[in-house]
């Protein structure tokens, strides 16, 4: 059996087991009318309300402020943007099919496009006009078969520019290619025969000499991939080993000699698929099991060591560095248990009220020697960690997030940008106000300069106005308010995870 058959056997199993329970008609879908019927009155959730249009494109956009002149390229988003077809409703936003958004920093102004990735699943069910394919979250009756994850793909998490080609990423199979210029869709990326369709995951790290690593999970088989491509784009390695219990593992960290991954104990358990589940309802929480720690040495891939910490949950990570003496430390954002995703976001979509996401930063450290591994957990709500790009994998000390700072405000999502100066806990933090959903801010570095010289830049969703802002800050004084600041004359839905692409 060669690697593409090892990861893709399990997967093929399950959507068979699947595929007839599949065959139960829901009738009238409450999820869809649900949402509708709360969304009349409840703006906060037009961030969730999906769009139809295939493309959305403005032209210059007005700005409040100038741009600066060192600030040229374009900076891309992606994120799920459709979530009904044929009367019916995705459960999970995770299902939703991905749109990226290239907003381009030129000399006469900001331009914005945004496409849907033009997947397989996306062209046969826009043709059909109706979902043919079960979801991540969602199952839907009379769904056709599927042989692994590629035919499920909505490349809809995050994007990576890598030697002119512009890839659309989702968690669980090949990246799309997309042009940078136009974003429209070439197709899957096939980095080696033997991998073809094998999980290429949303969030690879380009190191300190531009060789990007990456990983893949299949659940099914209880495996992990690990990719070393270089800066041409060219496939240095990839290789398959076993991780028994492995499930969700959504993002990383590397060091200057390791690769950190956590592995929350959320139990995949085939059986469900044989009731009926969605794959994330055949997950099962393992309450009091530890978060486990996996460290990779990045020059022999089999020296892997496990360290335990508190049982939690998480998604992503923001940075790590190793000292002299081999000390491990990195920062996550973790939460007490995956609620989050199996009861939060599903909430919201079939539009119910939902609680705080409950994530908080959390600062870990690794002591090889010993074999242990400790946490600090910090008292604030964020998510979407980010670091200065030319610092990671290095030490840092300026940590940005979104976070919620309203206190016994009702939750909305996310109303601010933080930086945390992880050595001194001091705060620089700027509030977008209580009408506003703010999405990931990322950090675009000067050429020269110290940590955090740059810019911080990102979108936020105005929903008293019902439209999408772009807004620029100096990285190292977000509480000063945005140095230029547009709005498009259209709403965009919130999405996941960005990068920027200098001229």
């Amino acid at each position: 059996m060669n690697r593409r058959q090892f990861l893709l056997s399990s997967a093929a199993a399950a959507a068979g087991a699947l595929l007839p329970r599949l065959g139960q008609a829901i009738g009238e879908d409450a999820w869809a009318k649900g949402f509708a019927d709360s969304l009349a009155h409840n703006p906060y959730l037009s961030g969730f309300a999906g769009i139809s249009e295939d493309v959305l494109e403005t032209g210059r956009l007005s700005l409040d402020g100038a741009i600066p002149a060192a600030l040229r390229g374009t900076f891309y988003r992606n994120g799920p943007a459709r979530y009904e077809r044929g009367g019916l409703r995705y459960h999970h936003w995770f299902d939703g099919d991905g749109m990226v958004q290239a907003f381009r920093f030129g000399d006469d102004g900001i331009s914005h496009v945004g496409r849907f990735v033009h997947t397989q699943k996306y062209d046969a069910e826009t043709k059909a006009g109706k979902f043919l394919l079960p979801a991540f979250g969602t199952r839907f009756a009379d769904a056709r078969p599927v042989s692994g994850p590629d035919p499920l793909n909505v490349a809809n998490t995050n994007v990576l520019p890598l030697a002119g080609q512009l890839l659309a990423l989702w968690e669980g199979g090949s990246a799309y290619v997309l042009d940078p210029l136009t974003v429209e869709t070439f197709g899957p990326k096939t980095w080696r025969d033997d991998l073809k369709g094998m999980p290429f995951s949303a969030h690879p790290k380009i190191d300190q000499d531009g060789t990007v690593w990456n990983f893949g999970v299949d659940t099914g088989s209880a495996s992990m991939v690990l990719y070393q491509i270089s800066s041409h784009g060219v496939l240095v390695k990839a290789d398959v080993f076993a991780v028994p219990g492995i499930a969700m593992v959504h993002d990383f960290a590397i060091t200057a000699k390791h690769l950190v991954f956590l592995l929350p104990p959320f139990e995949f358990d085939s059986s469900r698929l044989e009731q009926g589940a969605s794959f994330l309802d055949c997950h099962r929480w393992l309450p009091g099991a530890p978060l486990r720690v996996l460290t990779v040495d990045k020059g022999d891939w089999t020296q892997r060591k496990f360290y335990d910490l508190p049982t939690g949950f998480l998604f992503h990570l923001g940075n790590a560095w190793e000292e002299a003496g081999g000390t491990i430390r990195f920062d996550c954002v973790r939460a007490d248990d995956p609620s989050v995703m199996t009861a939060k976001i599903p909430a919201i979509m079939r539009g119910a009220p939902s609680a705080s996401l409950g994530s908080k930063p959390t600062l870990v450290t690794l002591d090889p020697l010993a074999g242990t591994a400790k946490q600090e957990v910090v008292d604030a709500s964020v998510e979407f960690p980010r670091v200065d790009p030319r610092y990671l994998g290095r030490r840092y000390r300026q940590l940005y997030s979104v976070a919620f700072t309203g206190g016994s405000r009702q939750w909305h999502g996310f109303n601010a940008i933080l930086r945390r100066d992880i050595e001194t806990g001091q705060t620089d933090v700027f509030d977008y106000g209580e009408n506003t959903m703010v999405e990931e801010h990322i950090v675009v570095p000067r050429v020269d300069g110290k940590e955090g010289a740059g810019w911080a830049i990102g979108t936020a969703l105005d929903v008293a106005t019902n439209t999408t802002m772009l807004s620029v800050f100096d990285a190292l004084d977000l509480a000063a308010g945005p140095i230029v600041q547009a709005r498009l004359p259209y709403a965009l839905p919130l999405g996941f995870h960005g990068t920027f692409a200098n001229a």
